[in-house]
């Protein structure tokens, strides 16, 4: 489905290069929720790693902020 707009921020902070811990302090969460959105954006994106996140940024605005 369709992705929260913490998980797009998510998706984004990841496209930047930012570390887990990075983006958990820049949303104020623990690095256990960020992990927890990156499986579900995973799971919607139909990848398994952060750089197959990354390498869809061009074609898949949808996925990020």
């Amino acid at each position: 489905g369709p992705l929260t707009n913490t998980e797009r921020r998510v998706a984004s902070l990841v496209a930047d290069g930012l570390t887990n811990r990075e983006i958990a302090d820049a949303l104020c969460v623990s690095t256990k929720t960020v992990e927890a959105h990156l499986t579900r954006i995973y799971r919607s994106a139909d990848v398994r790693s952060r750089t197959g996140l990354v390498a869809l940024r061009p074609n898949r605005p949808d996925l990020f902020d």
